[in-house]
């Protein structure tokens, strides 16, 4: 694969590693639900105050969410997501220039964000809802195909595996010939582990320490570690104070050939990464003894 994927009118540049924000109009995310989404309804000063902070401080796209995918999380209805979703794509397009990325899996939210100025489609459930699929197709925007084991109200139920890394392997090369299948060529195909979903502390940290066999499958690789509870499994910390913990965990993810970081705390994470991308510029110019 290319170092280039097409998003919608835009194109995503993954010689260097990139930073998704997240921007979550939902109630009831794990870390930050509430926070844009006040009253029943998108608080679209916030959405907006908060989008142009993290493209000040080193965000290349940003990802928008209208359902809760935490452990447990309950069902939002389609007409509630498609309202938060469709409102705040529309708002981020109109005064943001830079890839907007939807986190869905509901059809009728990826046709609508498609047609509102979105440039990627980010699944959880990878493409695996009727129509889903379909409907990734038809946008010809990028995708983002995720592993999960379970859905949201069960991931987190005794998930199990015979080797983590090549289960999920297993399953991202499925999807990949689905969606070969229905006409999507790979090249604007991004793949996710899904760190957090259906997945132990042990189980996602095995999966951090050979993420670099993921990364070497062809198609490039975000990872969303940005103040999971795996991170409580070693600090006792709530999600507020596992900002230096993500940084970590992303820089890890990017030293083993993860080329998207989706993240809560960007200006930290853009840091770590500048100084990552200057060492390893250095070395590259260094002459041999």
């Amino acid at each position: 694969m290319g170092d280039t994927i097409a998003c919608g009118a835009r194109t995503l540049d993954l010689s260097r590693p990139r930073i998704m924000g997240v921007l979550n109009v939902t109630p009831d995310s794990f870390s930050d639900g509430g926070q844009l989404y006040r009253d029943g309804r998108v608080d679209t000063d916030a959405l907006l105050t908060r989008a142009e902070q993290m493209l000040v401080e080193g965000a290349d796209i940003l990802d928008v969410g209208g359902e809760s995918t935490r452990p447990g999380a309950a069902a939002v209805s389609e007409a509630e997501e498609l309202d938060r979703v469709v409102t705040a794509v529309e708002a981020l397009a109109r005064h943001c220039d830079t890839i907007i990325s939807v986190d869905t899996s509901t059809p009728s939210v990826m046709r609508a964000s498609a047609r509102c100025g979105a440039g990627i489609l980010n699944d959880v459930r990878g493409f695996q809802r009727p129509q889903a699929l379909q409907a990734a197709a038809d946008t010809g925007l990028a995708l983002c195909v995720m592993h999960m084991q379970g859905e949201p109200d069960t991931m987190q139920t005794a998930p199990t595996y015979s080797d983590v890394v090549q289960d999920i392997a297993e399953f991202l090369s499925l999807r990949l010939a689905d969606v070969t299948d229905a006409g999507i060529n790979l090249d604007r195909v991004i793949i996710d582990p899904g760190f957090g979903f259906g997945k132990t502390a042990e189980q996602n940290f095995e999966l951090l320490a050979r993420l670099e066999i993921l990364c070497n499958r062809g198609q490039p690789v975000l990872v969303g570690l940005s103040r999971k509870s795996m991170i409580s499994s070693v600090l006792d910390r709530p999600p507020e104070l596992r900002m230096f913990a993500s940084v970590a965990l992303a820089l890890m993810a990017v030293e083993r050939g993860a080329r998207i970081v989706r993240v809560h705390d960007v200006a930290a994470t853009f840091d770590a990464l500048s100084m990552w991308q200057t060492t390893r510029h250095a070395l590259s110019q260094s002459q041999p003894l």
